[in-house]
């Protein structure tokens, strides 16, 4: 890989990185995010475009730590009904709007 592709990497991660913390909103962060995911993928990019996209941009916009802690505060509270609940309906939910994404991404082209 060209070193050039990293300092793409490092941009979108950097951009990725200032969104969230614009946004501040995980669970509105996670579906933006989950939505694009599906979307972009379905459009077949070159290797190059990819990795910055989903290596750079989308690891570090969706960022599993955030549902993690997320999911930290709640489970510190106490509330294992909530943290269940949440546990399962982010994914469910995050992954029926990548599927989501991915169809309107099909649509398109």
């Amino acid at each position: 890989m060209k070193i050039n592709n990293f300092i793409y990497i490092l941009l979108a991660a950097y951009l990725a990185t200032f969104l969230r913390i614009t946004i501040n909103n995980n669970f509105l962060i996670s579906i933006i995010g989950s939505f694009l995911v599906g979307f972009f993928i379905r459009r077949r990019l070159g290797v190059s475009t990819e990795k910055i996209l989903l290596s750079g941009f989308f690891s570090c916009f969706t960022s599993f730590s955030g549902f993690i802690y997320f999911l930290y505060k709640i489970l510190n509270q106490g509330d294992w009904i909530q943290f269940i609940i949440f546990f399962n309906l982010i994914i469910i939910v995050n992954l029926f709007i990548m599927i989501f994404g991915f169809w309107i991404s099909r649509k398109i082209t």
